[in-house]
Parts: structure tokens; sequence; C-alpha cells
């Protein structure tokens, strides 16, 4: 579904699920975010500048409108390891 910058950039939806950095490259810091609205999941991705002397903004290379693809939650299993407490 596409939505408008504006939109993605005032945060209108109803939730926000996650916001998480995905990346970093000399000059930018990308996110994925994924949001609540009307009852459906939805998926952007964005970049920011890396440092205060890059002015990069959400959304400032792309179209008026977003394509922001639908997704669903699925739950996993997910396998972590901790350290062995010594006695």
């Amino acid at each position: 579904m596409k939505f408008e910058r504006g939109f993605l950039l005032g945060g209108e939806w109803d939730k926000t699920v996650y916001d998480k950095i995905t990346g970093r490259d000399r000059w930018t810091i990308h996110y994925e975010t994924v949001f609540q609205h009307n009852g459906k999941f939805y998926k952007t991705e964005y970049g920011v500048g890396a440092t205060e002397h890059q002015e990069e903004i959400p959304y400032e290379y792309d179209p008026d409108e977003i394509e922001c693809p639908e997704v669903f939650p699925v739950e996993t299993m997910v396998t972590v390891y901790k350290e062995k407490e010594l006695v």
C-alpha cells in the first residue's frame, strides 16, 4: 500500500510495532519500522544523517508516495546463550 511521505513523517498511524537500526554507512543510519494502521501491519525503511553534519531526513530521496508492503506477525523460537553461573 502506498502512503504519503507526510503521513509517514508524522507518525500518524495507530501504533509503532518496532523501529530498529538495520545498518549504517558513512553518511546514513538505516532504519526499518513496522507500524499498525487500521488493523493491518506495514513495513517501511528510511535513512537519517549519521552525524550532525549530514542533514538527511527520513524519505528525503523517496517519491511523494512510498510503497509500504503489508506484513503480518509470525511467532518464532529463538535460541540464546547465557553464561554459566560459577558455583
